[in-house]
């Protein structure tokens, strides 16, 4: 994840706590604020009332009380307002209004007084009136009581636990009458409760949601006050708050709050995300510089950000790239000295064996039409012998500056000694007579001047690119010793018809081959790593093509590679091999990786690399295993093409190897664009490593410029064990044995 995807996760997380906290914390407040609001008005309103409903505790029944309760219920803020007497009771009127026997009137003396005691007991209290005459009358006074007060008993209900407010009970009492000496046992069935009044309101929420409601209960607890005459509590008042109203104020409270933490913290993010980008985008710039550096690329941050630690980071960067740039010139100057003095015959300045080889690689890709030439100074160690050793050099100079003068398409080398070589490319027969008969007279000069008859002679061959390089040069060495037989200073020219197979056979045992897929596939070159202490810890191995006539002898792969270039069949033969390496990696559950090599042909052809991509995605897990190889003379001619196989390659999870590298093909600036997975040098760079420098210096600096660029870099074939403790002692990263 991405340091600016982190910073705006973090930051974007403190943002949201803060405003989380803003807004539970102005809701918890509002929230308190009303039950406060609640309580302390519910209970101003029972104190309120409590004053109003005093003077009307003498009559508990008095219907003002209820209308004055309802006044102040319809204003809605409140659930219920209650009146409650302190205690359970009743007084001989009731018994005597209820009684099942008619009594006319409150004439009537009430006694014997029962209940069933499961519910409770009845006692008899005095009439408040009562209470205050007999103070008066410790105090000397007298007050005088009415008839109907003297007889009106008041009484006291003490209910059991099975009693309920409000529940009716039975009543047995006896009524007599003095004046008519009347008597009767009768009873009375009354509803007790100490509820005087009563007005209660449904809590209405309206919009207000029930999540939201459970989410945040509120703590209103019912408020009271007592209603006394003088010391004595009459009555108890309640009243409760309405919470609807408490909810709807909370919740208008809480969608305003949320509705501003939102857009508040929407508009913070969208200020952050500003910010950081403006912050982190020389970051950016720094990351694309160092990915420019790991590939190759040196360039420098032109504009420097303000901020302290991303400048001095710029800085160490540009610094870093700066020498890290010169770093490779110097390198790539050491590689292409070193490239010079391996190349160049020191004496006359002709390329050397290995150039000539490559040389007719090259041919053999481009198709072109050429004539080989083998040249050998006639006994040269005689001409020695009577020389001095400048005489000698001076010689040996002037006959390499006739072989390199004679045309532009001509190519010479020196393979050593009195040996040499050259290539005619892009000249048809007329303009080769005219070269060889120029070429007979320079010769004929410089032995003239050199007092000599016969100084050497050569022989030609035309280009077959059905062959291979040893048959042609082979096929050229016969031709010089044909032309020994002639005459001095002779030149032997190798007819085409000499070609022991004509194309057309060729063509149809390289169709049957592709077509049945008669072919075996060695593994060759095992490479193992220098670092591992397991002796059998294989890297790679090479996937090599073995093909076969029918008569079982052998075909030189370059020759069936030609063919089968030349008629289009090598694409579906490179599709063929890689079939048969697959099913060898998963038969043989191989875990190291192998090579194989593939045409140009191929590489650049757009159906056989989308081919390749859908063929290793259904074998995933061996992808890995998989390493294309292509040879440096190769990739020179289709850089561009080479460039988008890679991609194909990468993007399918297998690797990418150059082999038989040679500098002169492929300069650094063309390996720092590719990005390939390995390099394998071409075998005459460390052959003989332990006694010349030049090879040492090379393969030292190629070492250098390869782990720059991460890449891994292989010898091939090395069988001297003095060359090979010099490639361990450089620190390559594996070598084949």
């Amino acid at each position: 994840m991405s340091m600016s995807k982190q910073l705006f996760i973090i930051i974007s997380f403190i943002f949201f706590m803060i405003f989380t906290g803003n807004f539970f914390i102005s809701v918890n407040n509002t929230k308190e604020y009303l039950e406060t609001e609640s309580i302390t008005k519910a209970q101003d309103t029972a104190t309120s009332l409590g004053m109003s409903l005093k003077p009307f505790m003498k009559d508990k029944s008095d219907p003002e009380i209820i209308s004055i309760i309802k006044a102040i219920a319809n204003r809605g803020f409140y659930k219920e307002i209650r009146v409650e007497d302190v205690s359970f009771g009743f007084n001989d009127s009731h018994l005597i209004d209820n009684a099942k026997e008619y009594l006319l009137d409150q004439s009537w003396s009430i006694s014997n007084i029962k209940i069933d005691k499961e519910l409770g007991e009845i006692s008899t209290r005095k009439l408040d009136d009562e209470i205050t005459n007999e103070l008066a009358l410790l105090e000397g006074d007298e007050i005088q009581l009415s008839d109907e007060q003297s007889i009106n008993n008041t009484y006291l209900f003490n209910p059991s636990s099975k009693f309920k407010d409000g529940d009716s009970i039975k009543i047995q009492f006896t009524a007599s009458q003095n004046k008519d000496d009347k008597i009767v046992n009768t009873f009375s069935e009354l509803r007790i409760s100490k509820i005087i009044a009563k007005e209660y309101r449904a809590e209405k929420f309206e919009y207000v949601p029930q999540w939201f409601i459970d989410m945040i209960p509120l703590n209103m607890p019912e408020m009271k006050s007592e209603i006394s005459d003088g010391w004595n509590t009459t009555a108890v008042i309640f009243v409760s708050a309405n919470a609807g109203e408490a909810y709807a104020k909370l919740y208008e409270q809480s969608k305003s709050a949320a509705l501003y933490a939102t857009f508040a913290f929407i508009i913070s993010i969208l200020m952050l995300i500003v910010f950081l980008k403006f912050i982190l985008l020389p970051l950016k710039e720094i990351e694309t510089l160092a990915f420019s550096i790991a590939e190759g690329k040196f360039g420098i941050i032109k504009k420097i950000p303000w901020t302290t630690e991303l400048k001095n980071v710029s800085y160490a960067m540009n610094n870093m790239s700066g020498k890290i740039e010169g770093v490779i010139r110097k390198l790539n100057k050491n590689l292409e000295e070193a490239t010079k003095q391996l190349s160049l015959d020191p004496l006359t300045g002709l390329q050397l064996k290995q150039s000539f080889q490559t040389h007719m690689k090259d041919v053999f890709i481009s198709k072109k039409q050429a004539f080989i030439f083998i040249v050998k100074v006639d006994d040269l160690g005689k001409f020695a012998k009577i020389r001095t050793n400048k005489e000698v050099d001076i010689f040996l100079v002037k006959f390499a500056d006739i072989l390199k003068n004679l045309s532009s398409n001509i190519t010479a080398y020196r393979f050593f000694g009195s040996e040499f070589a050259l290539i005619a490319e892009d000249i048809d027969k007329k303009q080769l007579e005219e070269i060889v008969v120029r070429l007979k007279e320079k010769i004929n000069e410089l032995a003239k001047s050199m007092d000599q008859d016969d100084i050497a002679h050569i022989g030609v061959t035309p280009f077959n690119h059905i062959s291979t390089i040893p048959q042609m040069v082979s096929a050229a060495c016969e031709a010089y010793e044909k032309s020994k037989l002639i005459g001095k200073n002779e030149i032997y020219i190798r007819d085409e018809s000499d070609i022991s197979r004509d194309e057309k056979q060729w063509r149809d045992i390289i169709f049957d081959i592709v077509n049945s897929g008669n072919f075996d596939v060695e593994y060759i070159n095992k490479a193992y790593c220098f670092k591992s202490k397991e002796q059998d810890n294989i890297l790679m191995e090479e996937a090599f093509t073995h093909v076969k006539e029918n008569n079982g002898d052998s075909i030189p792969i370059g020759t069936f590679v030609a063919v089968a270039e030349k008629y289009d069949k090598i694409i579906e033969f490179d599709k063929a091999v890689i079939e048969k390496v697959i099913s060898h990696i998963k038969t043989k559950q191989i875990k190291h990786s192998i090579s194989i090599n593939l045409s140009l042909d191929s590489v650049v052809d757009h159906g056989f690399k989308v081919w390749l991509k859908e063929r290793i995605s259904q074998d995933k897990n061996i992808s890995s295993l998989l390493v294309f190889s292509v040879t440096s003379y190769a990739v020179a001619k289709k850089m561009e093409q080479f460039k988008e196989f890679i991609e194909y390659v990468h993007s399918s999870g297998a690797k990418v190897i150059i082999k038989r590298f040679e500098s002169k093909f492929i300069s650094l600036e063309h390996i720092k664009d590719f990005k390939i997975d390995y390099i394998r040098l071409a075998r005459d760079y460390t052959e003989g490593i332990h006694k010349e420098a030049g090879k040492k210096n090379f393969v030292e600096s190629m070492k250098e410029i390869c782990d720059l660029l991460g890449i891994k870099l292989y010898a091939e074939n090395i069988k001297d064990s003095a060359d090979f403790n010099i490639v361990k002692q450089i620190g390559l990263y594996g070598t084949s044995r």
